[in-house]
């Protein structure tokens, strides 16, 4: 079974129950895409595919498999650079700010319900209008503080409101989301999504390998993560309609944690990314346990199928398992006795041809990978990171003055003239024999005088004062 480059931007599922080859066979993947020079993205979610940068060691098994398929296996690693999610791991820093992730990916990190996705949303239309830039979290902190503090109140009547009651939801889940060390992925310099699509001199594509164990245990931040960085893919390529090979092959480790408890909205950026996305060049492969974990809408976009054994031990296990025989073109095997039968190693496997014509399924073999198949040894991979052109450019952080230093700036200032009022004791010129004191300023007036309000109306003629274009996820457009 052989998958023509060209057809690899009409997406893919791998799928099967957990210890039956989906790793492997992504690293299979990888790998010969980088030598054909393809780049590849590979999300390491268990820690274990660091290895594709080693040459494998030959065993008994390998050659077992290779003789098997009749493969002239030869031990090979892949150029690779790793990443970790705000540093946290052995990588090169990945980091967003909070301006590019945008309110419907944050909604999503954050567990927010609709009516609080679109305060959200709200709150990030009036921060890109004012030029109150969203670096990190404390900025974002600062602006739901400000909308609801009296001074703040008034701006956003006009277009809506904010409740305080969904305000403090929003705090109350930044503040939690804090708490886990969240806070560090967040800020600059945040990274250019570009650096995916490098090549080699020698012409191999650059497999990109972000490791995940360390945040394993906040699957819904690494999914969610994982779509901004094809979101921003998606909005900085140019259209480039059907290539002879990608630009870039995504893999989604996973997958299911994506769509876990997905508002309506989210699910349908998710399908329209995936749809246009092909003419940019990208392919992007799904990977979990069953193909129902993939919204349909969703699975109808990926062409190249494979799949590995599914077990059928309980009631809901059966039910996955006719589901998942539903979704394979007509076939002269019986699936549901197939696909419980495959051992590890082994899929069926149906793919786009030449023609875009899905193949017939096939009962398949897999090839051994070629690199090294389990995680690199620590020492090396440390040095490999800290060897990277790209470990100087982003290993460190930048905090420079943002919104939350904007808005604290206005309300010290706010602070420092009422102390002079109060020592001067200030009212209104007397007429007469008596006068009361001065009336308080409106809030208008409160708003205009204020140091943030001047602030932002200086901010008005620049372009950060101008709205921020954003995409499907809502998401900015990265100013290169």
């Amino acid at each position: 079974m052989r998958v023509p480059l060209a057809m690899l931007n009409r997406h893919g599922l791998v799928a099967g129950a957990t210890g039956t080859g989906k790793t492997k066979t992504l690293q299979l993947i990888a790998e010969q895409l980088s030598a054909q020079g393809v780049p590849v993205f590979l999300a390491d979610v268990k820690g274990d595919l660091s290895g594709i940068s080693e040459p494998g060691a030959v065993n008994d098994r390998i050659r077992s498999r290779a003789a098997e398929v009749r493969q002239h296996w030869t031990p090979n690693g892949s150029p690779a650079e790793f990443y970790a999610l705000g540093g946290h791991g052995h990588g090169v820093p990945l980091r967003a700010t909070v301006t590019s992730f945008g309110p419907l990916l944050l909604a999503k990190v954050l567990e927010l319900n609709q009516t609080q996705e679109q305060s959200l949303a709200l709150i990030f239309h009036y921060a890109d209008a004012k030029g109150l830039e969203l670096i990190d979290l404390k900025d974002l902190r600062a602006v739901v503080a400000f909308l609801t503090s009296d001074e703040g109140r008034g701006e956003l009547k006009g277009i809506g409101g904010l409740s305080a009651a969904t305000a403090g939801v929003i705090l109350r889940s930044l503040t939690a989301f804090e708490a886990q060390g969240m806070a560090d992925f967040f800020g600059e310099p945040e990274f250019d999504t570009g650096e995916f699509l490098r090549t080699t001199g020698d012409g191999r594509g650059v497999v990109s390998v972000l490791e995940l164990p360390a945040v394993q245990d906040r699957p819904r931040l690494f999914s969610t993560f994982l779509m901004w960085l094809l979101a921003d893919l998606f909005h900085d390529l140019p259209e480039v309609g059907d290539l002879d090979r990608p630009k870039l092959v995504f893999f989604f480790d996973e997958a299911h944690l994506l769509f876990d408890d997905a508002s309506k909205a989210f699910l349908e950026s998710i399908t329209q990314t995936v749809r246009l996305i092909r003419s940019k060049g990208v392919g992007v492969f799904f990977v979990t346990q069953t193909p129902k974990d993939v919204p349909g809408d969703v699975l109808g976009q990926l062409g190249n199928r494979i799949q590995h054994a599914l077990r059928a031990f309980t009631p809901d296990d059966q039910k996955a398992l006719k589901a998942t025989v539903r979704t394979f073109p007509d076939s002269a095997y019986d699936l549901e006795e197939v696909l419980t039968g495959l051992g590890i190693g082994e899929a069926v496997v149906t793919v786009l041809g030449e023609t875009g014509a899905p193949t017939p399924v096939a009962a398949t073999r897999l090839r051994a990978p070629e690199s090294l198949m389990g995680p690199a040894d620590e020492a090396a991979l440390d040095h490999a990171v800290r060897g990277s052109a790209l470990y100087e450019r982003y290993a460190q952080p930048v905090d420079r003055e943002t919104a939350y230093e904007k808005l604290t700036a206005g309300q010290e200032e706010r602070e420092r003239a009422a102390a002079r009022a109060t020592r001067t004791g200030r009212t209104q010129p007397r007429s007469g024999a008596e006068s009361g004191p001065a009336p308080e300023p409106s809030m208008l007036e409160q708003v205009v005088a204020s140091g943030v309000f001047r602030s932002l109306a200086r901010s008005v003629g620049t372009q950060l004062g101008r709205e921020i274009t954003r995409s499907l996820f809502g998401t900015a457009r990265r100013r290169r």
